[in-house]
């Protein structure tokens, strides 16, 4: 294996705790979705993947892993009676704004600061669109350190293509084998697969589980911090 010389995360359920970020916003994704009728919006949730009552997701489920367009198209086939184009755009919009709430895993201007000291090449590669990566990092002080941010509109393609990790490799000249592809659902860890990344790493701060994502990932961690004492080994490889 290559020494680890770029890192590529993920955001929601990466960077950000999924349950914490991300619950409240799809009861009001669903309501949009229903235009206000409750039970409507209890059964698009199920069918997207989330339990309305326990607010449980299903990993590697729509709400769990998919992008916007995607989202949009399994509320409409699911019963939402809007237009598809016009629920992705309002869709973005709300996600745009969920940047305001989300709750960081981390102080992540610090976590990023300390491993653009060491060296290593940052980009976060998400399923939501890019406006919402931008604001997250200008809200948690980390945007100068990162290298590339790309989301489901960026032009890079959609995970788990490998799309995005080229991108990201095109940005900092790196090889795909010199980085780690870090994330929460198999998405994710396909994606990194799919581009021949160095390294994928499973973080449990999302959707996945230890046994859902153990094929996938080279490593599972509780979070992102745990990755610093990992690194040490991935640059010397």
């Amino acid at each position: 294996m290559d020494a680890i010389k770029g890192i590529l995360f993920d955001k929601d359920g990466t960077l950000l705790d999924y349950d914490e970020s991300w619950l409240p916003v799809n009861r009001e994704l669903a309501r949009i979705a229903s235009d206000g009728d409750a039970a409507l919006a209890d059964r698009l949730l199920s069918a997207c993947g989330m339990d309305p009552v326990t607010g449980h997701i299903v990993p590697d489920s729509l709400l769990a892993a998919g992008n916007t367009r995607q989202i949009a198209e399994g509320l409409v086939a699911a019963g939402s009676s809007l237009d598809v184009s016009d629920l992705t755009v309002r869709l973005d919009d709300l996600f745009a704004h969920a940047a305001d709430f989300s709750v960081p895993v981390t102080d992540l201007s610090a976590f990023f600061s300390r491993l653009h000291a060491r060296g290593f090449r940052l980009g976060v590669a998400s399923s939501d669109n890019e406006r919402s990566i931008r604001q997250t990092a200008a809200r948690f002080g980390f945007t100068q350190y990162v290298d590339y941010i790309a989301g489901y509109d960026s032009g890079f393609g959609s995970k788990p293509e490998a799309g995005m990790v080229l991108g990201f490799c095109a940005a900092t000249g790196l090889q795909p084998s010199e980085v780690a592809v870090v994330g929460d659902n198999n998405h994710d860890l396909h994606m990194g697969r799919n581009a021949k990344a160095g390294v994928t790493v499973a973080v449990l701060t999302g959707t996945g589980s230890r046994e859902s994502l153990a094929a996938a990932s080279d490593y599972c961690l509780n979070d992102i911090t745990e990755l610093e004492g990992l690194l040490p080994d991935l640059q010397l490889a």
